[in-house]
C-alpha cells in the first residue's frame, strides 16, 4: 500500500501522514541506537544520528520506497556489536528495538481510532489507520530472518558457529534478494503472516486494557 494513491485520493491525510511515516522509520532507527547506548555502546550517539533532525536520517530510496510501496527505511544507525554489554540479550534487544517501537506507534494508532470513536473513512480515521497500517508493515518486514533485516540479527544468536556465519554471508547481497522477492510477490505470505501476528498481538495488548 503505497502513500502516492492517498495524495490523489485525500491529499489533506497525505500531507498529514507523510512526516509522521517518516518519523516513523526515522524512531525505527533511533530506538536501535538508543538501546544500543543502554548497553554500552555510543556510537550512534557520536554520529550524531540520536537526533530527530531528518537531515541525518534521510535515505532516498527508503523514502521512496515508503511512497510508492507502503513501507521504507531510513539510513541504518551504526552499532559497534563488540561493544555492547551482556552480548547476546543486547544484540536481541537492540534488533527488536525498532519493531518494537513501530508496533507501539500502530498501537497508540488504533487506541486513538478506538478512543475518539472516529470511521476508519473519516479524516482523522483515515490518517490513524494508514498509520497503523503501514508502522505493523514495517514492523513485519523488518522481522523477517534476510540480511540485513532486524530478524536475521536475532536469528544469529540462535544458530550455530557455522550456520550463522552463512547467514551473515548473504548480507552484501540482501538488498537485491529482498528486492527480487518483493517484485516477485515471493515475499508477500510472509510479511501477510507476521502483520497478523503483530495484529493479535496489538489486540490482545488492547483487550488487557480493556479497549
Amino acid at each position: 500500500m503505497g502513500l502516492i494513491r492517498l495524495l490523489f485520493d485525500d491529499p489533506a491525510s497525505f500531507f498529514i501522514l507523510v512526516p509522521l511515516l517518516f518519523y516513523s522509520v526515522i524512531c525505527h532507527e533511533m530506538a536501535h541506537g538508543w538501546v544500543a547506548y543502554l548497553f554500552g555502546d555510543d556510537t550512534a550517539k557520536r554520529y550524531g544520528r540520536l537526533s530527530f533532525n531528518p537531515k541525518v536520517h534521510f535515505d532516498l530510496v527508503g523514502t521512496l520506497s515508503l511512497l510508492f510501496v507502503g513501507f521504507g527505511w531510513a539510513k541504518p544507525v551504526p552499532v559497534d556489536f563488540s561493544s555492547l554489554r551482556r552480548s547476546k540479550i543486547a544484540v536481541i534487544c537492540v534488533s527488536l528495538a525498532g519493531c518494537a517501537v513501530n508496533i507501539l506507534i500502530a498501537t497508540v494508532s488504533i487506541i486513538l481510532m478506538v478512543v475518539l470513536n472516529v470511521s476508519a473513512y473519516s479524516f482523522v480515521g483515515t490518517a490513524l489507520k494508514t498509520l497503523a497500517d503501514i508502522n505493523i508493515i514495517l514492523g513485519a518486514f523488518n522481522l523477517i530472518p534476510i540480511p540485513p533485516l532486524d530478524g536475521s540479527k536475532v536469528l544469529m544468536e540462535f544458530l550455530p558457529y557455522r550456520a550463522k556465519v552463512a547467514l551473515s554471508q548473504i548480507e552484501p547481497y540482501g538488498f537485491f534478494i529482498l528486492i527480487f522477492l518483493l517484485f516477485t510477490g515471493i515475499i508477500t505470505p510472509v510479511i501477510g503472516f507476521v502483520y497478523k501476528m503483530i495484529l493479535f498481538f496489538i489486540v490482545i495488548i488492547l483487550s488487557l486494557f480493556g479497549q
